[in-house]
């Protein structure tokens, strides 16, 4: 028996899989603490519902006194696994007594199951899978459907695997017009990959990305066109046949915002350059970007204007960024965080 039983996932959505895995951690210790992943993420086909959603219909699926014995918390994709084992382990400890029996419930599924290696000290509670189904084609049957009046009958097949309150959650969410550009963006993603499906070996991208600072303000973009439409992010783009990297993050920075500096001054503000490879920080697939950090320190302003990608840039004051990282595009919230320190843990 322990005293705290620990359940991880994304739950987008909450299906019955889910929840009896929960079960198991109920009946394993008093206290369940579900960890509640990708939390404060911008709505996306992968991860389509708020944290305070996903929290909804997991705890509306329980008993009242099975409810009363468990505790979400919510954490941030961070795209570093020893930054989020620190920030699941500080989580738990806040709500845990010195030298409690902790055990972690979970099963091996995929490659994705791989943290459950990373908390020594928690025991692992082996479960069986459940079924077959998994949250990803919950997702794709919902966002496959032909509009919201179709939603129904497209989860239909599925409609056995999910507790009423997700069956609820999905179709009263249809309705929002966030469903309508999901579904677009879900189109787009699954037509990209079918370009590349043909291809010998699964692909991987490279991209480059500015992160110019001047001021103590950032410049920003909000993107034009799916994926990530209306998103923030940081100037940048796929790397061409013929350039370095160098140049791509130079030619990218000014086709998006016309920011004209001279080759030198970029240079002597150049801070840092630094490659993000998570393996999931991309749904178009595997994709590796080079970052550079610039800093113009008190200079003034560079003249800039959106174009190509952007349907806006602006100068953000960093100190406003905290608020923000749910408006983001994929993880460039974390790149700024990397360079930036917003949050005071990217040490």
């Amino acid at each position: 028996m322990y005293d705290t039983a620990i359940l991880i996932g994304r739950f987008e959505p909450v299906h019955h899989g889910h929840l009896a895995l929960l079960r198991q951690a109920l009946e394993s210790a008093p206290q369940a603490i579900v960890i509640m992943g990708s939390a404060w993420q911008a709505r996306s086909p992968k991860n389509p519902f708020a944290w305070t959603e996903r929290q909804a219909m997991l705890l509306d699926a329980l008993p009242a006194a099975e409810r009363a014995r468990v505790t979400v918390l919510p954490v941030r994709d961070h795209y570093n696994e020893a930054r989020w084992v620190a920030a699941v382990r500080q989580a738990v400890a806040q709500h845990t007594a010195p030298g409690a029996r902790i055990g972690l419930v979970g099963h091996f599924k995929d490659a994705s199951s791989s943290y459950l290696r990373a908390f020594p000290g928690w025991q692992l509670i082996a479960a069986e899978r459940q079924g077959s189904i998994d949250a990803t084609a919950i997702r794709d049957a919902y966002f496959g459907a032909a509009d919201a009046q179709d939603v129904p009958r497209a989860l239909q097949p599925l409609a056995g695997q999910m507790p009423a309150s997700t069956l609820d959650f999905l179709q009263r969410f249809a309705a929002d017009p966030a469903y309508a550009a999901l579904q677009q963006e879900w189109r787009m993603l699954r037509d990209y990959r079918a370009a590349w499906a043909a291809a010998p070996y699964p692909p991987v991208f490279v991209t480059v990305d500015a992160v110019l600072r001047c001021q103590d303000q950032v410049l920003l973009i909000r993107r034009a066109h799916a994926p990530g439409k209306g998103q923030l992010a940081v100037p940048g783009g796929f790397l061409e046949q013929r350039e370095t990297v160098w140049q791509s993050c130079l030619r990218e920075l000014q086709e998006e915002t016309h920011c004209a500096l001279p080759e030198e001054r970029m240079r002597a503000a150049l801070r840092e350059a630094t490659v993000f490879d998570h393996p999931d920080r991309s749904q178009r697939g595997r994709t590796i970007t080079h970052a550079h950090y610039f800093d113009l320190g008190a200079d003034a302003f560079p003249a800039v204007r959106a174009d190509d990608d952007a349907a806006e840039v602006l100068w953000m004051p960093i100190e406003r960024l905290a608020g923000l990282e749910d408006a983001f595009f994929e993880d460039h919230f974390h790149m700024l965080d990397h360079f930036l320190d917003i949050t005071g843990q990217s040490a």
